[in-house]
């Protein structure tokens, strides 16, 4: 049984146990949270000036809109300032500081009526993180930055939190990934060519859960959870941030959702960072996750400066 919970007042830890079952939460905008939010608003505007964000897909090309992504989206998310409210979010919400590991922010957009859904502008089908070699014990943390409706929010398929899809996810190397293919997304405008994992059966999408927070509220769900990008007819475009984290205990362990169908290799753990100093996992603990050997040439953390 899934079922949501508001502003819980529970331990981190009882929050992952409980994320790792395929229950959802839904915390009230914190003042990190809120300044967050308000931070990207700001580069969002000085970006697409001078048009409203949530209305430029409507001014401008697919190739200008994908330019300004091109730059808004990284300087965002290497910007000192998101990792800074990052840290805030988690101390407000309880996570142990030193022992919880965050990725970086991304600033996603979702636009409305088919205008771009590709490259930087990506819309997710159906998924699982995990199918992207996210360790079953990741935690997403997603934030709206603009008000959002069921119309263009996320949707939770809860079919699929005991049952198993075939997907694609056997063919996904997450270093491979790296090295091909993540650097490409600002040139992908009409059309992705990018492989990435998709079901291979049909799925029925219902009975799906739209959770419809305010501007900076987080709502928290397991890297195992199937999701997917609602197709957005709401006349705007949807801004929101996502980062994840995991907590090093559950990592030591190997504790998390079950996997029921995910068959990647590679990992995404080196990408995190410690809540405290900003540290990367030991490679003791990520050695594990390597079920397959690691070629000389693999890319094992992205670079965007990388030429």
């Amino acid at each position: 049984m899934n079922s949501v919970f508001f502003d819980s007042p529970i331990s981190d830890e009882q929050r992952r146990n409980l994320l790792y079952q395929g229950q959802l939460f839904v915390q009230s905008p914190t003042p990190s949270s809120k300044a967050l939010v308000e931070f990207a608003q700001q580069l969002s505007v000085e970006a697409f000036a001078p048009h409203d964000p949530k209305l430029a897909q409507f001014a401008l090309s697919q190739e200008e809109y994908a330019a300004v992504l091109a730059k808004l989206k990284p300087k965002f998310i290497h910007h000192p300032t998101s990792k800074e409210l990052i840290q805030g979010i988690l101390k407000e919400l309880g996570c142990e500081l030193n022992k919880t590991f965050f990725d970086v922010p991304r600033l996603r957009t979702a636009t409305s009526d088919n205008y771009l859904t590709s490259g930087l502008a990506y819309a997710f089908h159906p998924h699982r993180d995990t199918w992207y070699s996210a360790p079953q014990c990741q935690i997403n943390w997603w934030l709206p930055v603009y008000e959002i409706v069921p119309e263009n929010c996320m949707a939770f398929h809860l079919k699929y939190w005991d049952n198993p899809v075939k997907n694609g996810s056997r063919d996904y190397n997450y270093y491979r990934w790296n090295k091909e293919s993540r650097a490409a997304a600002a040139t992908q405008i009409k059309t992705d060519t990018r492989k990435q994992p998709q079901a291979e059966e049909p799925m029925e999408l219902d009975p799906q859960i739209r959770l419809v927070c305010p501007v900076g509220g987080i709502i928290l769900f397991a890297g195992a959870h199937m999701h997917s990008t609602v197709p957005n007819d709401s006349g705007y475009t949807r801004f929101s941030i996502d980062f994840r984290t995991v907590n090093v205990d559950d990592v030591s362990s190997m504790k998390g959702a079950p996997n029921l169908d995910s068959a990647c290799t590679g990992t995404s753990l080196r990408d995190f960072l410690r809540a405290t100093d900003l540290t990367r996992l030991a490679n003791d603990l990520i050695a594990p996750y390597d079920t397959e050997p690691v070629g000389e040439d693999a890319v094992l953390v992205f670079d965007s400066e990388r030429k």
